[in-house]
């Protein structure tokens, strides 16, 4: 069978635990890219216009408050704070907020991989929910305990997924078709293909020129 489309209109990008506590004991991917992913990822969700569901433990614990450089990307969007630990689904707030939003499709990015996001994306496939998860977007203490956790997500029914890609899938869906959105994307979060993009049409113009 054919899976479904990723669309705005059924899609929540839900953010887990982005705190500024956690950034410094990744290990599994480069912090200035992680940072720069989470941000697209964000982005991506504010833009399209699909559902969007931001969380995070108590910001007066050590783990602190989210990320600023994502807190100025989702603007005015609530951050809804947990004192439930792991599987988010158990914090009543975060389950109404999510349900709130009336999609079926989630994807998931945050932080740690085999922590936080793993046991939500296990409560999200328990609520009923057709679960992915932004796998450039999660990170670990280590890149084994990201890379198992991601197996594992597999092996129960989740779907890995990238941010990029997510952007591009979004893209497609008619309504955004002709937006700027993904340019946009790709100048400010995708720097090497913005060149490329650059370079492609710098051939295209010298071409042109060449047969006038």
């Amino acid at each position: 069978m054919a899976p479904e489309p990723l669309t705005p209109a059924d899609t929540t990008v839900v953010l887990v635990d982005y705190a500024v506590g956690f950034a410094n004991l990744l290990r599994s991917h480069d912090l200035a890219e992680h940072m720069n992913n989470v941000v697209g990822l964000a982005k991506t969700a504010k833009w399209y216009e699909s559902g969007l569901v931001v969380t995070n433990g108590q910001s007066s614990k050590p783990s602190g408050p989210l990320y600023p450089e994502l807190l100025e990307a989702i603007g005015d969007q609530p951050v809804i704070e947990r004192a439930v630990d792991f599987n988010s689904f158990l914090d009543e707030s975060f389950a109404q907020a999510v349900r709130a939003e009336g999609r079926q499709n989630l994807v998931i990015g945050g932080i740690a991989t085999d922590g936080c996001v793993l046991q939500t994306a296990l409560g999200g496939l328990r609520e009923g929910y057709r679960v992915h998860v932004a796998v450039d977007a999660s990170a670990s203490p280590s890149l084994e305990a990201h890379n198992a956790a991601v197996q594992r997500m597999v092996q129960a029914g989740v779907v890995p997924v990238t941010w990029f890609s997510l952007a591009a899938e979004f893209q497609l869906d008619p309504k955004f078709h002709d937006a700027p959105h993904r340019m946009r994307l790709m100048l400010e979060n995708v720097p090497a293909m913005a060149m490329s993009a650059r370079s492609f049409g710098n051939a295209v113009e010298l071409g042109k020129r060449a047969s006038a």
